[in-house]
């Protein structure tokens, strides 16, 4: 029977997470549960003698999955893998699955949900309002008629072309291949006709070698002075200090960031704090009651792929 550790929360209660794991051990799996840690000689220890680990979106160094003897499966409660050590995992034969397609809804209804707060002037009439005011010099703006262009056209970037598109909305996308099947009202073009374009710039590009900073100061120069700049994709695939220069100096109106260089907590010395007209949250583009539990659904059933030998939702 395999051992399974569990690094970190899975954002579920504990009734669920009980729930979850009974039906392996009934037939004689064990869990061991820890909280999350980034420290390496604490991660070898957990872990050392397990068969397989759960974590989301915690680092998983290379380092650590080379002492890991008995570990044959790591499975990832994230859609990105880039915080995984790949070519360790790789090298010991140790098969990876992740939870794609959990948070498609969640993260496209935040992107949103920023959009309109940015151009409505949300947190500011909110504030205005709070200490006695009125609206004068922050009527905003609406959404339909503008174009979006959303970079990386997987599924999330799918839902989010659906939203935009039913509030009326031309849609632009770039991706590294065409496909095929995009629907009928999403305009395929190259990125830099997408940023000369767009209104909003939507980012849900994976982070790799051709993408860690694919928005920096040239790219950005490209966009309209009046362009919203979204990024839930990965923190690297924008240069901050370019996006905060840029903001600061007007060259594009705003950006909503949920995603940065460092997972929060942030360093008070983040560029994207202090620069203006940027709305920004704590990584929470994923993390909805319906897509935890989803999430939990979908790590729980690749295990049970992984053990009957018929790994889903492959990696590696």
């Amino acid at each position: 029977m395999s051992k399974i550790v569990i690094l970190e929360s899975l954002g579920i209660s504990a009734e669920e997470l009980a729930m979850r794991k009974k039906p392996f051990e009934d037939q004689g799996h064990t869990f061991v549960d820890f909280a999350r840690t980034t420290d390496v000689p604490t991660l070898i220890e957990e872990a050392r003698d397990a068969d397989a680990m759960i974590i989301a979106n915690m680092p998983m160094p290379g380092q650590v999955i080379e002492a890991c003897e008995k570990l044959q499966f790591i499975d990832v409660a994230f859609t990105g893998v880039d915080h995984v050590g790949l070519a360790a995992a790789r090298a010991k034969g140790v098969a990876v699955s992740n939870a794609s397609g959990y948070s498609n809804e969640a993260v496209a209804e935040l992107v949103l949900g920023m959009v309109l707060s940015i151009l409505r002037n949300l947190s500011a009439v909110e504030d205005r309002c709070r200490k006695g005011g009125t609206k004068e010099g922050l009527v905003g703006s609406e959404l339909k008629g503008k174009t979006v262009g959303i970079v990386g056209f997987g599924k999330i970037g799918r839902r989010s072309a659906e939203l935009f598109h039913a509030f009326g909305c031309r849609v632009l996308a770039n991706s590294r291949t065409r496909k095929a099947d995009a629907p009928g009202y999403v305009e395929q073009v190259s990125l830099e006709d997408l940023l000369a374009q767009a209104d909003i710039v939507v980012l849900h590009c994976p982070l790799n070698d051709s993408t860690r900073g694919l928005i920096d100061a040239g790219r950005i120069a490209l966009m309209k002075k009046s362009a919203i700049l979204i990024n839930v994709a990965r923190g690297p695939v924008v240069v901050a200090r370019d996006l905060a220069d840029a903001l600061n100096r007007g060259d594009i109106a705003a950006a909503g960031i949920d995603v940065f260089d460092q997972e929060p907590p942030l360093s008070p010395d983040e560029p994207l704090l202090g620069c203006r007209n940027c709305l920004v949250t704590p990584h929470v583009a994923f993390a909805t009651r319906e897509s935890m539990s989803l999430r939990a659904e979908i790590v729980f059933d690749n295990l049970d792929a992984w053990l009957k030998g018929a790994q889903k939702n492959v990696i590696l």
